[in-house]
């Protein structure tokens, strides 16, 4: 009887949580952020006690489980609407390579050596730092890189920096292009935005034009 209870918690427990990270969205297992991969931590384990021990009820377990996805589906959809609670439940990308220098002040504030550098620039083909231009460590752990030979016109830190996040101005992103507030509102009034908050993301092309992605229904 005790195999036989084992084998159904099993089967029910397997599609159980199928169900549970479909429900917590598509994102790829090296992209999780911290939050993500707690939870994750935690729903698997809960699900094995469940499984190991027939004798525990499995509606504690259950519950637990529908409490950890409440919470990170509640996270998820204030985070939606909230860039400092994605900050502090992501992070922010942290540029390690700048302008062909690395930011050794940045490595140490997110305990990142050169060993972790290294690797990561020959995971991206790069032999030498003296080709990138550009490192951004980003959330997940990750390096993305922008070698020199790439950054043709414009100012290279226009590929990463957005002017304009979920209606709000970036002013540091602005200040890193030597740009200021005035002049991007000139800019979009130019091209017929007269709301900033009705601009879901902002960005400046190569060419010094704006790339500008409105709201859905303008909310």
């Amino acid at each position: 009887m005790e195999l036989y209870t084992v084998l159904l918690r099993t089967v029910f427990i397997y599609f159980l949580i199928l169900v549970v990270f479909r429900v917590m969205g598509k994102r790829e297992m090296g992209k999780l952020s911290v939050i993500d991969f707690v939870v994750s931590i935690m729903i698997a384990e809960l699900a094995v006690i469940s499984i190991e021990d027939p004798k525990i009820p499995m509606k504690n377990s259950l519950l637990a489980i529908f409490i950890l996805l409440s919470i990170q589906l509640g996270l998820a959809l204030v985070s939606l609407k909230s860039r400092k609670l994605r900050d502090w439940v992501d992070g922010k990308p942290s540029l390690i390579i700048d302008r062909g220098k690395i930011n050794e002040r940045e490595m140490k504030k997110q305990r990142y050596n050169f060993d972790d550098l290294l690797t990561q620039l020959r995971e991206n083909n790069i032999r030498s730092v003296s080709e990138v231009e550009f490192g951004v460590l980003e959330t997940s752990g990750k390096l993305s890189v922008i070698k020199k030979d790439e950054c043709t016109g414009g100012s290279p830190l226009q590929m990463i920096l957005p002017l304009i996040l979920d209606g709000k101005v970036q002013e540091d992103h602005l200040e890193k292009l030597e740009k200021t507030s005035l002049w991007l509102r000139q800019q979009l009034k130019k091209s017929g935005y007269h709301d900033i908050r009705k601009i879901a993301f902002c960005s400046l092309n190569d060419d010094g034009t704006l790339f500008v992605d409105e709201k859905e229904n303008n909310q």
